[in-house]
């Protein structure tokens, strides 16, 4: 072999050990810098530690870009991404771990294609803050809501194609013992959102429903695309009306003694 292709050689071998390194130890913040343009900062991971495989960092809930509206999930959040083979062709797994709010870490595998990506989320349960929504700005931040939101699902297949969603499973929270600053009645109540998903999966529909409490709330809606339609509304009930009068005048238009809820 001659020097000048020995030369070249160990070049392109140079190159090839560089882009491996680049890939293997690609710092943490290159995927926080991905989730802030992903949401348009509304989630922010900050504080990064580790690689993009396998890091830690904390969590914040944003408004968005010039918002001043800001939480932060305790303990923080840990990851591990893995290459695998799914489905006859490559895919990530993601294991989400949140101390502050699941015993097990979430397990999300994500299936790559040129016009259609697939987010397959596993069975899961865990349970929240509520106080995390006053993060993402208006209405959250106004009604400032405190209790604790238990997630529960199946299994949630999420398909992103060409900027649409498409939805296979279900989801069911269940927001308890739930306050807010803008009434003294402690606490308003307990309530659950169902979301599941219909057979052709273009669409998700959204029901609203009371598990006890002195606000009743009832609802529902649906998710097309990326888009949410909700019709609802909000009434106290009985004996309630006054602790009630100042918080149902803020989150919907008066309608007698309700005040009608409406999304899109």
């Amino acid at each position: 072999m001659t020097t000048k292709g020995s030369s070249r050689l160990a070049w392109t071998g140079a190159l090839l050990g560089l882009l491996i390194a680049m890939v293997v130890f690609a710092p943490a913040s290159w995927l926080a810098g991905a989730i802030a343009w992903g949401t348009g900062d509304k989630v922010q991971l900050v504080n990064t530690r580790g690689t993009v495989w396998r890091g830690q960092g904390d969590l914040l809930l944003t408004g968005g870009a010039g918002s001043r509206a800001e939480s932060a999930l305790p303990q923080g959040l840990r990851w591990r991404l893995n290459p695998t083979w799914s489905e006859r062709r490559p895919a990530m797994v993601l294991a989400l771990e949140t101390p502050c709010c699941a015993a097990q870490p979430m397990r999300i595998t994500v299936l790559p294609a040129l016009k259609a990506t697939t987010l397959r989320v596993a069975a899961f349960s865990s349970q929240w803050p509520a106080v995390l929504l006053a993060g993402l700005g208006t209405p959250w931040n106004t009604l400032r809501p405190e209790g604790q939101l238990a997630l529960e699902s199946k299994g949630l297949t999420v398909r992103i194609i060409q900027g649409r969603l498409q939805l296979e499973g279900g989801l069911q929270v269940d927001a308890l013992d739930m306050t807010s600053r803008l009434s003294t009645l402690r606490p308003l109540g307990s309530y659950r959102v169902l979301l599941d998903a219909t057979p052709d999966g273009d669409s998700a529909l959204l029901r609203l429903t009371t598990l006890d409490g002195g606000l009743q709330l009832q609802g529902n809606g649906q998710w097309v695309g990326s888009r949410l339609r909700f019709q609802g509304f909000a009434q106290a009930a009985p004996g309630r009306e006054t602790a009630l009068e100042n918080l149902l005048n803020i989150i919907g238009r008066r309608d007698g003694p309700r005040s009608i809820l409406a999304v899109g």
